[in-house]
């Protein structure tokens, strides 16, 4: 295969896949080019093809690393490549290296879950699940689609079939996006559901409906609100307080004093996303700067660079990221004006 410039320097690039095989190029674009429309998305990249030759436009960066990507998954089109496929393997190109070594060196963890495949594709999630096994209380903060409660409830899993604790109890607070549990219909267990359903999806997908549904009733899994935590002590178990960016001071606090022995702790959440009354402190936020120095406790915060969901969630954290820096910069010439 073999890459030449077109036109003006760093605008185009045109790429020969070799040797020719229809069949694996069909599996490489996909029904109706779908394939080669997601690298165009993830990678801001267009592409136009005839036959074997590929012909890149974009930024300089950007048309190389899509001429990695097409020649990757050529080599591994001699069957069909599913969407879910060229999304995860464009996340683990523009992250290198990830699946066998971390940013700080060392083996990638490997979890013990349904899904054998499951691993940490960027170097902040195999921190973070570095973090997970080597610390007794883990902090995962960033952006939605990095990661922080699929892989929390994925080292839970591990944890508990490796023997390593005795019950997985996942919690979050009841407060949503502006709405409230007296406008929710039903009885407590039915209000309180909606609240809970990413954390029975992430359960389910890891370790199978009928399984989860046998250790809920003999009680070895838990999901319960974070009210419910208060009196509490819970030892050897795995516990993830998810959404704790909606926790006040108060249940933040509630909850670490929770920890007892032999358990392990992670806390996820997203400081961009707080739906607490105006005015109301985030405890995470608090927890953060009061615990930063507290030995055994470690912090992994994800960048937008982390997310692993559709290609465009990436560049819809980027815009809203650009939007308040924006918003930002005109309210500080606004109070340099007034001051003048």
């Amino acid at each position: 295969m073999t890459v030449r410039s077109v036109g003006a320097p760093r605008q185009a690039i045109e790429l020969l896949l070799s040797p020719v095989n229809n069949r694996q190029l069909a599996n490489l674009c996909g029904a109706l080019d779908e394939n080669l429309r997601q690298i165009e998305t993830a990678l801001d990249v267009a592409i136009a093809r005839r036959g074997e030759r590929f012909t890149l436009r974009g930024e300089a960066a950007q048309t190389a690393v899509a001429s990695e990507a097409l020649q990757r998954f050529y080599a591994q089109a001699k069957n069909a490549l599913s969407i879910d496929e060229i999304q995860l393997g464009l996340i683990e190109l523009l992250n290198r290296p990830v699946r066998n070594i971390s940013a700080s060196g060392g083996a990638a963890p490997a979890l013990l879950t349904r899904k054998s495949e499951l691993h940490g594709r960027t170097p902040r999630q195999v921190e973070y699940l570095k973090h997970i096994q080597e610390y007794d209380i883990t902090f995962g903060t960033g952006p939605a689609g990095t990661g922080k409660t699929y892989l929390a409830v994925a080292s839970a899993v591990d944890a508990f079939e490796r023997e390593l604790v005795q019950r997985i109890v996942l919690t979050r607070p009841a407060v949503e996006a502006g709405e409230r549990l007296g406008f929710l219909p039903g009885d407590l267990a039915q209000k309180v559901d909606p609240y809970l359903r990413p954390l029975y999806d992430a359960l389910y997908d890891l370790m199978g409906f009928e399984r989860v549904g046998k250790l809920f009733e003999r009680g070895a899994i838990e999901i319960a609100p974070l009210a419910y935590m208060r009196g509490r002590t819970l030892n050897h178990a795995f516990i993830i307080l998810d959404e704790a960016q909606n926790t006040t001071p108060e249940q933040m606090k509630m909850f670490l004093t929770r920890i007892g022995i032999g358990a392990k702790a992670v806390v996820t959440g997203d400081v961009t996303q707080i739906d607490l009354q105006r005015g109301q402190k985030s405890g995470l936020i608090e927890a953060r700067l009061i615990l930063r120095e507290v030995r055994g406790i470690a912090f992994t915060e994800f960048q937008k660079e982390d997310v692993v969901r559709h290609p465009l969630v990436a560049r819809i954290v980027s815009a809203y990221e650009a939007h308040s820096a924006a918003l930002a910069a005109v309210d500080n010439d606004g109070q340099h004006a007034e001051s003048r």
